[in-house]
């Protein structure tokens, strides 16, 4: 240490006292190697104190008294005029204090990284890994009820489901075509289908009213199966309904009615994506439904569906009509006209 070096040969005198009940002896005080070394007169060495370890019992006053830290009963005593030596004793151990460890400061930065990695963990990871627990343990049958409980509070926009009679056995013959059996069809949805949990399509009444054939509406809902093969409905409801709707979901299995009108109204507004082309174009294929129609259906200038029309798995191939016309005119007829 530079500032032991300074003062290796700085020597004093001064009072030194064993213990409380011991007579005090006039010594010789030096600095040695990291301690104070204190001798009688003869320059024997009658004792040895850690600079690391002394105390001082009057600090700032003089005589200056210094002790073992923990044991003020041997005492050393330095007169008013061994300045020089107190001011040595005082910066060696203001030095040695400032190049000890802090546990205090240790302390509290383990505290802080501890608190950092759980708010990492908290923020980062727990959601993404509780979202996925979630999706693997809810049942289909809570998936399917999530799904009708959106579609009754899009009703106070969309107006009732259609629910003709003859319409609704149409739709489910419609469904069992396409292996889709969850469809809806309500009067206002204000875009041409949807996707709900629980594998629940939902449609607007002008899917069929609007168009000719039953293949515009078979293209709208192979798209919607389309998106959900690509993402789990569940797991978009709860990427908008945020961890603590995911976590009572998780914990008490219900959602609540303010988290399911929110994502009711996100449905109704928030920008569609369009589903994978490949994805879709085999959907088309394995339905033996062509694609032509409803690219038609969403652009009847064809530029923005190239892909669709140009890929349509069904081109120049004879089918079979989608559905009979007579079942298709009870579809059209699903809303009540």
């Amino acid at each position: 240490m530079t500032a032991l070096t300074k003062y290796d040969r700085l020597e004093a005198t001064g009072l030194w006292r064993p213990d409380p009940d011991g007579q005090r002896r006039e010594v010789i005080v030096s600095i040695g190697n990291a301690t104070l070394m204190i001798a009688d007169m003869n320059d024997q060495a009658i004792a040895h104190w850690s600079l690391a370890a002394v105390d001082r019992s009057n600090p700032g006053k003089l005589p200056a008294v210094f002790h073992p830290d923990g044991d003020d009963g041997e005492t050393l005593e330095l007169p008013e005029h061994e300045t020089e030596m107190v001011e040595a004793i005082e910066t060696l151990r203001t030095a040695i204090a400032k190049s000890r460890p802090r546990p205090g400061r240790l302390r509290w930065l383990g505290v802080i990284l501890s608190i950092t990695a759980v708010a990492s963990l908290v923020l980062f990871w727990l959601p993404g890994a509780m979202r996925d627990n979630t999706l693997r343990v809810v049942p289909q049958v809570k998936r399917e009820a999530l799904g009708v409980a959106l579609i009754e509070r899009m009703q106070r926009v969309t107006g009732p489901m259609c629910n003709d009679a003859a319409g609704l056995r149409a739709l489910r013959r419609l469904g069992v075509r396409l292996e889709t059996p969850k469809l809806a069809v309500v009067r206002g949805l204000g875009r041409p289908a949807l996707h709900l949990p629980g594998g629940v399509i939902v449609l607007d009444r002008s899917v069929f009213e609007d168009w000719e054939e039953p293949d515009v509406a078979a293209g709208y809902i192979l798209a919607e199966l389309a998106l959900q093969v690509e993402s789990d409905p569940l797991g978009d409801m709860l990427d908008v309904t945020g961890v603590l709707e995911n976590f009572r979901l998780l914990t008490t299995g219900e959602v609540s009615e303010g988290a399911l009108d929110t994502y009711a109204e996100y449905l109704m507004t928030a920008q569609k994506d369009d589903p994978n082309i490949v994805n879709l174009l085999a959907l088309f294929e394995a339905s033996d439904v062509p694609a032509t129609p409803y690219a038609r259906a969403r652009d009847i200038t064809g530029e923005s569906v190239l892909e669709l029309i140009e890929g349509d798995p069904m081109q120049g191939q004879e089918t079979e009509p989608l559905l009979p016309d007579s079942t298709w005119l009870r579809l059209q007829g699903l809303c009540g006209g």
